[in-house]
């Protein structure tokens, strides 16, 4: 199994959870605050998980899958600044937007800051990453499709 494969494969296991947690979730979003303060801890566990696989997903993608992506196009040109590899992948057809990445990312960092006091602000960071889930797994296939023409995967 190629390194590409590998990785591939590590985000998939993210993405799996991230459904299985938002599943799970379904019947209690959207959030609005006093909702999130009545969770129980089993659900609690649940929105912890979600939360956990977006972030690795995203992370994994970010920082390993994408730049693999370049490498298995060969893509030339010195590509050191993160987003002037977003723009790359995005010029050649692996990345469908780059801004809509970034939004991602945005998400991602969103959860790194934990607001204890704010539940308003935590049921709408929430509500905001259980529909960017969706997108997050649809740009995962899009890699992945985009990768199979280097029979990658």
């Amino acid at each position: 199994m190629s390194v590409f494969a590998l990785q591939l494969a590590q985000c998939e296991t993210h993405a799996r959870r991230m459904q299985w947690a938002k599943r799970e979730l379904q019947p209690a979003f959207p959030l609005e605050a006093n909702k999130l303060q009545a969770l129980d801890e089993a659900t609690i566990a649940i929105v912890d998980q979600f939360v956990s696989r977006f972030a690795k997903l995203q992370d994994a993608m970010g920082a390993k899958l994408l730049p693999m992506v370049l490498e298995l196009t060969k893509e030339q040109g010195d590509l050191d600044v993160y987003l002037d590899k977003l723009n790359r992948l995005e010029k050649i057809g692996a990345l469908p937007s780059v801004d809509e990445w970034l939004a991602l990312r945005e998400m991602r960092n969103a959860f790194a800051h934990d607001y204890p006091e704010d539940s308003e602000l935590q049921a709408a960071i929430l509500n905001r990453a259980f529909v960017a889930a969706d997108r997050l797994l649809e740009i995962l296939q899009y890699v992945k499709n985009f990768a199979t023409r280097y029979d990658a995967v």
